[in-house]
């Protein structure tokens, strides 16, 4: 599935950096030693990518001896092809269509499954059908390019092509602020931009895009590392994608905590932060992964294509783009195991958001 500002910047940042050198293994080495190297993450403002601010303002990269400088934008693949960023949390497709340009770029482990992507609506929207003709934020040519638009489109019965609205292009954040003052009539979004309508009460949650229509999840957002980087600090790379799991396993065992280092790095209230954790760990699923599900990846682009999404008509498997072995090296817990000794027995899922809540907050003791 895709979460829309996702693989727009991605497409959008390739055309102006897939041409520059990349620094790394096709220039001279840094010269600094492993344990002074600065590496440069990036990572969306969205829910999915929550991962990035965790592992900084938990300690975990301290924890491990890392200099790492966070950056959170939209520029993400545009400057990892330039060679000017390390790692990033992005969104799988529109990398893979960057891996395709040339980018010099690959998948190194799993972030999200499936979509937790949503259309929201104003209150006085009460029906999707009333959508049509009016003003509704989407992605430019959505029905050509978003496979999770044209999945929650079909499923509410309304036209996936954006002639049928009035159409706007906008990020999450200024979405939600037009529809709260009445220039919107409806958005698409990652969290906490739902989460915040539901919040604030100005609007409502018309549909979310989840899994594959096989029922499958397929891959959403992948931790993506530049290979220049892999190459010439390989400890590194392994320690990075070590402390991207064990961020995970922070949020899945500490949400409480985590929801407020969210709250702080998104600029949202505390109880959006829980709300937004709350789906990503028990309502939508486990959906917070290091665990790559290769399958589910080909099945996405399998999707893309039947559903006539343009940049997938002509794709071809390419098994260099995913390379999982410095995941595999890095001493990470298995995720299956983890969640189910660590996880389940405290947190199962179907548990109610308030109970869920009460226990986060007991839990690392909140009041």
């Amino acid at each position: 599935m895709i979460c829309i500002m996702l693989g727009i910047c991605l497409l959008a940042g390739i055309l102006a950096g897939c041409g520059a050198k990349e620094a790394g293994s096709d220039t001279a080495k840094s010269g600094k030693v492993e344990d002074k190297y600065e590496i440069k993450l990036g990572y969306y403002n969205c829910d999915h990518m929550t991962a990035a601010c965790i592992a900084k303002d938990a300690g975990i990269f301290n924890e491990l001896g890392l200099k790492v400088n966070v950056t959170g934008n939209g520029e993400v693949p545009k400057a990892m092809a330039a060679g000017q960023m390390d790692c990033g949390y992005v969104g799988v497709t529109g990398l893979r269509l960057a891996y395709g340009k040339g980018a010099p770029v690959f998948v190194a482990a799993n972030n999200h499954l499936g979509g937790s992507w949503y259309l929201v609506a104003s209150n006085e929207i009460k029906d999707a059908k009333e959508l049509v003709g009016k003003r509704v934020a989407l992605d430019t040519n959505a029905h050509e390019t978003s496979l999770g638009w044209v999945n929650m489109a079909k499923s509410l019965g309304i036209p996936a092509d954006i002639k049928a609205y009035q159409h706007y292009d906008m990020k999450d954040a200024d979405e939600y602020l037009a529809m709260k003052t009445g220039k919107l009539d409806g958005y698409t979004c990652c969290d906490p931009w739902g989460s915040m309508a539901e919040y604030e009460g100005t609007g409502h949650v018309l549909a979310t895009d989840l899994r594959l229509p096989s029922g499958n999840w397929g891959v959403c957002c992948i931790y993506a590392m530049r290979q220049g980087f892999a190459k010439d600090h390989p400890e590194l790379a392994k320690k990075m994608l070590l402390a991207h799991s064990r961020a995970i396993e922070y949020i899945y065992t500490h949400p409480a905590k985590a929801a407020k280092i969210f709250a702080a790095n998104y600029k949202v209230p505390e109880e959006v932060a829980f709300m937004t954790i709350y789906k990503k760990t028990v309502e939508e699923g486990r959906t917070l992964t290091w665990e790559m599900d290769q399958e589910g990846l080909e099945e996405l682009f399998a999707t893309s294509r039947k559903e006539g999404i343009k940049q997938f008509l002509d794709y071809e498997h390419d098994p260099s783009f995913v390379n999982t072995s410095f995941m595999e090296q890095a001493g990470a817990d298995d995720f299956k195991q983890f969640i189910k000794s660590q996880v389940d027995p405290i947190f199962p899922e179907g548990m109610s958001y308030s109970e869920w809540k009460e226990k986060a907050l007991a839990l690392d003791t909140i009041k």
